[in-house]
C-alpha cells in the first residue's frame, strides 16, 4: 500500500493550496483559502495537505477545537478534497494516513462533512466508504432540498398560478452588485423581527468575499415601486448555484415576492445549463428535526430531497 505524507497547512502553503483548488475534481470556491481565511480568527485552523513524494494529490479544509478536527466548521460543506487522477483504490491510503496522522498529533475525534455529491461531475463518496469502513459513523442526518435542473421542472399548480399573478404587480427583478440593500433593509431586519438572529456573514463580510469572488456570488434583489421588497443571495459553482440567504419583508410577503424571485432564478440558471439548484438544509431544534412549512415550500418549487450526513470517527 503506497505511503503519503502529509503536513498541516501553513501561510506559505497559499498559492500551492489554491492552485490546487483550481483543479481538484471535488472543489469549489468555498476551499479556496481567500474564502475560508475570512473568518479565521473565529476558528483555529487545521487543514491538512497530502503528498504523493512532492506531488500534492488531496487536502482537507479543517479546524481544531480541543481534542477534536472537524472539516471545516466555517464552511457550508467540507470534507477531504482530491486530484482527478485519483481513483477509489488509491484513496484507502489516503485516507489511512490522515487518520494516523490525527492519532499522532494526539487527537480523540475526528468530524467529517462531506460535500454534497451533486455539486461535482464524477461523484464524491469514495471518502465516506472508507472512512464508514475505518469506523466512522453517521452522527447526524439532514435533508438538504435541492432541484436537478436537466429534469423538467415541477414547480407547484399553486406556486405558478400566483407566479403569473405577481408578474402583473409591476415587481421588478434586478441584479445589483451591492449588498447593503438587501442585508440592512431586508435580512438583518427580517431575521431579527422573525428569529432574534443576525446572518452568518456580517454586511463587512459578505461585501469582501463578493470582491474576492465576484462570479461566484450574486446578489439578486426584487423592488416594487423602488422599495427594495426582496432578495436571494447566491452562491455559484460550475455545477450548482445556491441559495445562501433569502428574505423578503412584509410588504415583500404579502406580494409574494420571494416566489417570484425564486422561480425566475430557477427559469434563469436551468436555462444557463446549471446541474442543481440547492436551496439547502431545512432542520430545526424540534421534535421531528425539520421545519415542516420550509419542507414543504421547498418542495412546491420543485425541489427533492437528498441527504447531507454527518460523520464522527473516534480515534482512540
Amino acid at each position: 500500500m503506497k505511503n503519503y505524507s502529509l503536513k498541516q497547512y501553513q501561510e506559505n502553503d497559499y498559492l500551492n493550496w489554491n492552485a490546487f483548488i483550481g483543479q481538484a475534481k471535488n472543489a469549489t470556491f468555498l476551499f479556496h483559502r481567500d474564502f475560508m481565511e475570512y473568518h479565521k480568527d473565529r476558528f483555529k485552523d487545521f487543514s491538512l495537505m497530502v503528498y504523493d513524494d512532492q506531488k500534492l494529490v488531496a487536502v482537507l479544509p479543517a479546524n481544531r477545537v480541543g481534542d477534536s478536527v472537524y472539516s471545516h466548521q466555517g464552511l457550508t460543506y467540507g470534507g477531504l478534497v482530491y486530484s482527478s487522477k485519483i481513483n477509489a483504490e488509491q484513496l484507502a491510503p489516503i485516507i489511512e494516513g490522515l487518520l494516523s496522522f490525527l492519532k499522532q498529533k494526539g487527537f480523540l475525534y475526528f468530524y467529517y462533512k462531506p460535500i454534497p455529491s451533486f455539486y461535482t461531475y464524477r461523484g464524491n463518496q469514495e471518502a465516506d466508504f472508507f472512512l464508514f469502513k475505518k469506523g466512522a459513523f453517521v452522527l447526524k442526518k439532514e435533508m438538504n432540498l435541492a432541484i436537478n435542473l436537466s429534469l423538467p421542472l415541477k414547480i407547484s399548480k399553486s406556486k405558478l398560478k400566483h407566479f403569473r399573478k405577481i408578474e402583473m404587480d409591476d415587481l421588478d427583478l434586478v441584479e445589483e452588485q451591492q449588498l447593503d440593500a438587501f442585508w440592512q433593509l431586508v435580512l438583518e431586519p427580517r431575521l431579527k423581527e422573525k428569529y432574534n438572529a443576525k446572518p452568518v456573514h456580517t454586511l463587512a463580510e459578505i461585501t469582501q468575499l463578493k470582491n474576492r469572488f465576484p462570479d461566484n456570488i450574486k446578489q439578486f434583489s426584487v423592488y416594487h415601486e423602488n422599495e427594495i421588497i426582496a432578495g436571494i443571495t447566491l452562491f455559484e459553482t460550475p455545477t450548482t448555484v445556491k441559495s445562501q440567504y433569502g428574505a423578503t419583508t412584509n410588504r415583500g410577503e404579502s406580494l409574494r415576492a420571494l416566489d417570484f424571485l425564486f422561480i425566475n432564478l430557477i427559469q434563469k440558471y436551468k436555462q444557463e445549463g446549471k446541474l442543481f439548484f440547492d436551496m439547502g438544509i431545512v432542520n430545526e431544534d424540534n421534535e421531528s428535526g425539520y421545519h415542516a412549512g420550509l419542507l414543504k415550500q421547498k418542495e412546491e418549487l420543485g425541489c427533492s430531497v437528498y441527504s447531507q450526513d454527518f460523520y464522527k470517527m473516534n480515534l482512540i
